[in-house]
């Protein structure tokens, strides 16, 4: 594993974070009594980036359930907390991963769940 122990630098100096894994599925974003179809482009280890539904309402700081769907057989749901939101994305932080999913998620990541890769704010 990649060493990141100063606050998402690396030894260099370049911010780094979690590698996103591009995959497209189907997601289901879900607070309360609302519900938002959407699509899935990137996962990582500690979060997603969904394409941001239209009339979607959500704010940063906001928690939601995450309901992502993998061909007939593999179902992830998670807890996550809004981030960052765009024009087009919506970037979301894990904040609870059911202990029943947590080995899932990881065998879907391989070995994305280990590595860092630079990143810039623009790259949401």
């Amino acid at each position: 594993m990649t060493e990141n122990t100063n606050n998402g630098m690396d030894a260099q100096g370049r911010r780094v974070r979690h590698a996103r894994m591009r995959i497209e599925t189907t997601v289901l974003l879900n607070r309360g009594t609302e519900s938002f179809p959407t699509e899935l482009e990137d996962i990582s280890a500690t979060g997603v980036r969904l394409r941001k539904p239209s009339h979607w309402n959500g704010e940063v700081g906001q928690t939601w359930v995450v309901d992502m769907i993998f061909g007939s057989n593999l179902h992830i749901h998670v807890d996550a907390r809004v981030m960052r939101i765009s024009t087009q994305w919506i970037g979301l932080e894990y904040s609870r991963i059911p202990e029943n999913k947590q080995e899932t998620l990881w065998s879907l990541l391989g070995g994305y769940a280990d590595k860092l890769e630079p990143w810039e704010e623009e790259n949401l």
